[in-house]
């Protein structure tokens, strides 16, 4: 996995806690520390959340040998 798809997995996992707070409490922390939902400090992080969540969206088509999944290695004694 490279840089770019840590950094949108990071910002993927940041949204999800978003929303998680805003389904379970009604509390948008993206919107609490940066102004407001309106504010465009707020805006960017929602921009760039999305973007990373389209990013992320390869990550459901790719085989499972490009992820670095490997099966385990046996020894035989």
């Amino acid at each position: 996995m490279g840089a770019l798809q840590r950094i949108a997995l990071l910002l993927t996992i940041i949204g999800a806690i978003n929303w998680g707070l805003i389904g379970f409490f009604q509390f948008d922390l993206v919107a609490a520390i940066f102004g407001g939902q309106d504010s465009v400090w707020s805006r960017i992080i929602y921009s760039l959340v999305g973007i990373a969540g389209l990013i992320n969206l390869a990550l459901l088509f790719k085989p499972a040998a490009e992820l670095g999944r490997t099966e385990p290695k046996t020894s035989r004694t």
